[in-house]
Order: structure tokens, then sequence, then C-alpha cells
């Protein structure tokens, strides 16, 4: 029978503690990467398999990943989060872990969850979305040091592994797209002022227009509810007016705004990529199926999810990554609703 390979013998052939390799195979240490990878390599070499159940008695691990959402009021979907939920799982039981979902909450309000969950050792680290500035949960989690790994970033002089996708370089894509058409008239809808995804987008709308030299009127900028009535309301007011002082493209900074102005659009008789052009942010799977089509930014959000399990395993598990901070492209997706002119090469974009 052959000998059980020991953490004694990967510290021996790593050239290192066996209490150092203890902690780099339980994440655990704070090592410098090149050590934490020749203990990875030494265990690799030697073929050295961990006893779960005496490695999890030891370090109190859970193999349980953290995960707040916002919940949908009932009759609401969204196809994003679904995604961004799947690829997660998917990527957890690939390495050895599961997910532990629990309701998002606004404020300070979240916090004494998060002190629960760590406390009773149910979690060995968090996933956090729907960051925003001065967000409660990075601070907790800074200062009580226990790992995570955000979608998204908020201060910049907070320092804490994140993926993102490039929200500014996306409305950019997007606002120069209607610039390229021939619009000059071009509004913009997005979140509240408060909001980090919604000023980031926003500016990737007002970067293309000062590069192209036009006007962004204050007056079509609107910031409110991300909601497709909220974007009904802008919508309204700004196509009421006669057809040179209108905007001819608008803008919309997530799909569901985009839907509230394709109705107020055609309920005025206006034809959708003749009359106004409009582009949408997101690429929810129902974009495609509209009428017409909705051009639209797709976010590279399964590869997020998993890009976020990974980054966050590897930091448990003590080995070394090539980036803690990954930001991903989106990419334009053109269909009819901004020109029904288009060619089949420039709708197959």
């Amino acid at each position: 029978m052959n000998k059980r390979v020991s953490i004694k013998d990967v510290a021996k052939r790593a050239d290192v503690s066996y209490q150092t390799v203890s902690k780099v195979l339980n994440g655990q240490a704070h090592v410098l990467p090149e050590t934490a990878e020749r203990v990875w390599q030494a265990a690799r070499q030697l073929g050295y398999q961990p006893h779960h159940n005496a490695r999890n008695l030891r370090a109190q691990r859970s193999r349980m990943i953290g995960y707040s959402w916002m919940p949908l009021p009932p009759g609401q979907m969204n196809p994003i989060l679904d995604q961004f939920l799947s690829s997660m799982v998917e990527e957890a039981e690939a390495a050895g872990y599961h997910l532990l979902p629990f309701p998002y909450r606004e404020g300070d309000g979240q916090i004494p969850i998060y002190r629960e969950l760590i406390e009773t050792g149910r979690v060995d680290g968090f996933v956090l979305t729907n960051l925003d500035y001065h967000d409660p949960r990075v601070l907790y989690l800074l200062e009580r040091q226990f790992p995570f790994v955000a979608f998204g970033h908020s201060d910049p002089e907070l320092i804490f592994p994140y993926v993102d996708v490039d929200n500014e370089a996306g409305e950019r894509m997007a606002t120069e797209h209607l610039l390229a058409l021939g619009h000059r008239r071009i509004a913009a809808i997005s979140w509240l002022p408060n909001s980090r995804v919604g000023d980031e987008r926003l500016k990737g709308y007002l970067a293309a227009m000062q590069a192209a030299g036009v006007e962004a009127k204050p007056e079509w900028i609107a910031r409110g509810e991300g909601t497709v009535e909220f974007a009904r309301q802008a919508a309204e007011q700004w196509l009421s007016g006669p057809d040179d002082q209108r905007p001819s493209g608008i803008a919309a900074l997530s799909d569901a705004m985009a839907i509230g102005v394709m109705h107020v659009a055609r309920a005025r008789g206006l034809v959708l990529g003749r009359d106004l052009a409009i582009v949408g942010f997101d690429d929810a799977p129902m974009s495609q199926y509209l009428w017409p089509p909705l051009t639209s930014v797709r976010q590279p959000i399964r590869e997020a999810g998993h890009k976020c399990v990974e980054v966050l395993v590897a930091r448990l598990e003590g080995r070394p990554l090539a980036e803690e901070h990954i930001l991903l492209k989106p990419e334009l997706i053109v269909r009819q609703s901004s020109s029904l002119n288009l060619s089949e090469s420039d709708l197959s974009r």
C-alpha cells in the first residue's frame, strides 16, 4: 500500500514549514505569491490529497459562499440576474463549493446577517452585488478581513478584489452608434444620481457626445428609478414637442427603460428605427424578440459570474491570482430599433 502524502512531505518539497503549507492549502496564508505557487506545485507533483473531513473540522470550513440578491416584486423577472446566478452555481460546484443565497437589504440593516453568517461559520466568503458608493458591506468585510469578491467596484480609495463590466465603454459605444447614424439630438435615461452604475454609463454617453462636438442638453438627460414607468414619463415629455425639437435618438441605460420609450414612441405613431432610434443596455434575452428588435449593449454576464467565484475560491485556497481587478468588455449588438435600413451584415454584428 502506498504511503499517504502528508503536508510535511509537501513542505519538504516546497522548502517551507509545514505550518506554511497548512495555511496555504486552507486559504489562510498571507505569503508571497511565488511561495504559495511553490506550495501548490509541490502538492500537485506529489499528488497530495487533503483529508477533507479532518481539514474542515480543523479549519471550520463550510465550503459555502454567501451571496445576497435583491428580490423582485411578484410577477417580475430578471433574466440577467438568472444568468449571473446560474454561472456562479456552476463555477462553485466545479470547485467543490455551494452557494448560500440570502436577501439583500438596504444600508446598514444588512450588516447583522453578514455578522451572523461569519460568526456561526456558515460561509467561507461572500460575493457582493448591487454595489454602490460607501457600501457598508465592503467597509465591514474589509474591517473584519473576511474574504469576499464584488461584482462591481465602488470608492477608488478602497482596495478589494472585484469583477466588473466596463459600463462607461459600453454606453460610449451605444452613443457613438447613434452618432454614426447621423443623430445629433440624443437624449439619455439613467438611474438616480446616487447610482454608481448609472454614473458610469452616463459618463460614457457624455464622453461620446463631447468627442463628437455635440451638445448634451441637460433637459435631455433624465435620472430616476430604472423602471419602465419612469422611462415612459421621460419619453412622454421629450416626444410631445415638434419633430425638429425632440430627440431623434435615445440612449436608455437599461433594456427595461428602452422598452418604456418604445411604448411611448409607438403610441405617438413614430416608426422605431426611422423616426426615433433607441439603444438599450444589458441585451436581456427578450431584446431580440421585441419589435423592432432592440439594439443593446451586451454584458458578458455569465463570464462575470464565473470570474467572481473563480477569484473568491482562489483567495480561499491561498492560490495566487493573475489579477484581482477584472474589467470585462461589453459588446454592442446592433438591431433594427436603431435603424430599419441596416444591412444583413450590420444586423449580424
